[in-house]
């Protein structure tokens, strides 16, 4: 049980956030050791052969598991609400030797010898944790950031609004069920854990996070923002097909596999995310896009080793009036 002990200055500074670096944290542990009847199924199968031909050793050995520690260092609680992975990523690789030494000192068990050369030499093994979490990250998370952004930011709107309603109680009561607050000390249901901590004036950040559930992951220790990262609420439909009602004059116009796409694209997303949600080939999927691409419906950015298709206005425009 983690104890932490919220003052009335604490609780003038309870923030928000989401993470694309600890996602990665909370998906490799879900990639190791995948729980029966995961809801992520569908994403590690899809995910899994793809990563073969990467260099993840340091970052594995860095997310044990089972593992009742992992280095603070690894996935810092954000400074913003929605930072991006490139600036997470900078405030990796500035880490103090001091502060990467501190963390490796904590997690349990032996140091495999990329551990003990990250202790010897932090600002080289930290380059190259950055290159390994990138190539993760260009891989299995950036073809559906878009989705799993969409989810923490839907739960992350829908708890503030609880705080706007009830104050922490009513905030506090509904997070997870090994949370509890007595409107001094929030505790937290940490098997195998017992400490009392205090916020520290600090504050606390809540992070939701798509791979985190059923557990409950909290930073507690100096220099950090007290946080908790919890489950967020629909995790079960994150990896769940569209079928979407597409409006009958919009697919007569396009066909119903070129206004489902149209349609699903609220967020930008990669081919085979999408072919994914509607069911289609990734085949058929890039016909359908570069068809709407060459309508000027779509335009496609790339991010990392993948094309993100996004509505231009005119499409947005399609969809809207269709």
């Amino acid at each position: 049980m983690l104890t932490l002990t919220l003052t009335s200055r604490d609780l003038d500074f309870v923030r928000f956030a989401h993470s694309p670096l600890w996602e990665v944290v909370a998906s490799v542990r879900v990639l190791k050791l995948p729980a029966a009847g995961s809801p992520h199924r569908p994403w590690i199968e899809a995910v899994a052969p793809r990563l073969p031909g990467l260099d993840l050793r340091l970052l594995n050995d860095l997310v044990p598991v089972p593992a009742r520690i992992l280095p603070a260092f690894l996935a810092p609680p954000p400074t913003s609400s929605a930072p991006d992975l490139d600036t997470e990523l900078a405030t990796v690789a500035a880490t103090s030797p001091e502060r990467v030494r501190i963390g490796l000192d904590m997690m349990e068990g032996p140091r495999s010898a990329r551990l003990d050369a990250l202790y010897a030499d932090p600002v080289a093994g930290l380059a190259e944790l950055v290159a390994s979490i990138r190539a993760y990250w260009d891989t299995a998370l950036a073809p559906y950031w878009g989705r799993v952004k969409s989810l923490l930011e839907s739960d992350i709107r829908h708890r503030a609004r609880l705080l706007a309603e009830g104050g922490v109680r009513r905030l506090f009561a509904d997070l997870d069920p090994a949370i509890s607050w007595d409107g001094e000390r929030l505790r937290i249901d940490h098997k195998f854990v017992e400490r009392d901590a205090e916020a520290r004036g600090m504050g606390i950040l809540l992070t939701p996070s798509a791979f985190v559930a059923p557990s409950v992951f909290s930073v507690s220790s100096p220099p950090w923002q007290p946080t908790v990262r919890y489950g967020p609420r629909g995790i079960g439909l994150l990896w769940a097909k569209e079928n979407r009602d597409v409006a009958k004059a919009l697919e007569r116009l396009l066909g119903r596999s070129r206004a489902q796409l149209l349609s699903t694209l609220d967020e930008p997303a990669a081919t085979g995310e999408l072919a994914g949600r509607l069911g289609l080939t990734a085949g058929g999927a890039s016909q359908h896009l570069t068809a709407l691409r060459d309508a000027g419906l779509v335009q496609g950015h790339r991010s990392g080793r993948y094309v993100l298709y996004a509505r231009t206005e005119l499409g947005q425009r399609l969809v809207e009036v269709g």
